[in-house]
């Protein structure tokens, strides 16, 4: 008894309880904004089950903070080899989602599960391992390190986009490399380099890999004759911009959104989850959201920089890299900035994958804290 006393009070002491208060926060304020989409109909479940996420997300979130990602890197290959099996498995066992075209899914008993989701963890885990290999050995810029980086990256970016249509998470683990590697310190005309490359091959990519309704949401923010009548692949867009401009400053009232309450915005409980804060609560609404999603991600930077280990730097700079880039792209699909790619809200948005793997990341990053001084920690 008195161990256990001990443990949970040395627990306690050092896990970041700040970030977890936030990420509870965040899900807890999503759930009501998820209450009021379902309001109108009276469909209860999307608000039981993001609970039930909640509440396995919390313990994954302990469960993830006891696990030093030093000991997880020592068996790299078999965390790459099931890691990149799992995302594999959609190719036999994956299922669409709604009618958005990916095949993304595993489903089973009724429960669904996006492993290119999960898989961010450990990829993010093995990036950092593999950067503070490859540059203790060759340095960051060396031609051999860059090929054998890009090679890792591209096997997951591969997989995700030949398997599952998943534009929206492939370019999600294309940020977390390219900040990750930025981080790690990769010359500004390596990323020139890149950007050069990607504009050679993209025309093929876009021609083969891309079907013409994805072309189409990629086109509508920026060419308005994609649809010109605004009832096509611009309309979801469209009712989200209604919906926030009818929030004004204080909002319209919770449960009282004129889109909100008449489901006129599609899908808005997952990817247009910030139209419904914007407006019922108004631009304050909008705001707090962005306010807690920035503290979050500051206090991920801000433990990987105080970690003292490079592997803990590495790792929260891609946790982070993962926050940012969903909020961005998210906030901006609402506002009709940035193609409609079904990218969840961190936090907010429905989604039980969701829920649990940003908890289970986050968890990762209390880990870290609770051992910035580890002896296994690699310092370069």
């Amino acid at each position: 008894m008195e161990r256990i006393k001990k443990f949970y009070h040395e627990y306690l002491e050092q896990a970041d309880l700040v970030l977890f208060l936030l990420c509870v926060a965040a899900t807890l304020f999503g759930i009501l904004l998820i209450s009021s989409t379902v309001h109108f109909s009276g469909n209860t479940k999307y608000i039981l089950i993001q609970t039930i996420s909640l509440v396995i997300g919390i313990a994954a979130y302990f469960l993830l903070s006891l696990i030093d990602i030093d000991i997880i890197t020592e068996h790299w290959g078999l965390i790459f080899i099931l890691s990149v099996g799992f995302i594999a498995s959609l190719y036999v066992f994956g299922e669409g989602a709604d009618d958005t075209g990916n095949k993304a899914w595993i489903r089973f008993a009724g429960i669904g599960i996006q492993p290119a989701e999960v898989v961010k963890i450990p990829f993010t885990i093995l990036l950092g391992r593999l950067i503070i290999n490859l540059k203790r050995r060759f340095g960051i810029g060396n031609i051999i390190a860059l090929g054998i980086l890009a090679l890792f990256f591209g096997v997951f970016f591969g997989l995700i986009v030949v398997i599952s249509s998943d534009l929206g998470t492939a370019l999600v683990y294309s940020f977390i490399f390219l900040f990750t590697m930025f981080i790690a310190g990769l010359q500004i005309y390596w990323y020139l380099i890149a950007a050069g490359a990607v504009l050679a091959v993209f025309p093929y990519f876009w021609n083969h890999f891309l079907s013409e309704s994805y072309r189409q949401r990629i086109l509508v923010p920026y060419v308005p004759s994609v649809d010109p009548t605004g009832l096509g692949k611009a309309w979801q867009a469209s009712q989200s911009k209604r919906a926030i401009a009818n929030g004004g400053v204080f909002g319209q009232g919770l449960f009282n959104g004129t889109q909100t309450q008449t489901g006129r915005v599609p899908q808005q409980h997952t990817d247009f989850i910030f139209s419904v804060a914007c407006e019922e609560m108004g631009i304050v609404g909008g705001i707090m959201v962005i306010a807690i999603l920035a503290a979050i991600i500051i206090r991920v930077l801000w433990v990987g920089v105080k970690s003292n280990s490079t592997i803990g730097l590495y790792v929260c700079s891609g946790m982070a890299a993962m926050l940012i880039f969903q909020m961005l792209e998210n906030i901006g699909m609402c506002l009709g900035l940035t193609p409609v790619i079904g990218l969840t809200l961190p936090f907010f948005s429905y989604g039980g994958s969701s829920v649990v793997t940003t908890f289970a990341a986050m968890g990762v990053v209390s880990g870290i804290k609770m051992r910035p001084q580890s002896p296994r920690a690699n310092r370069i």
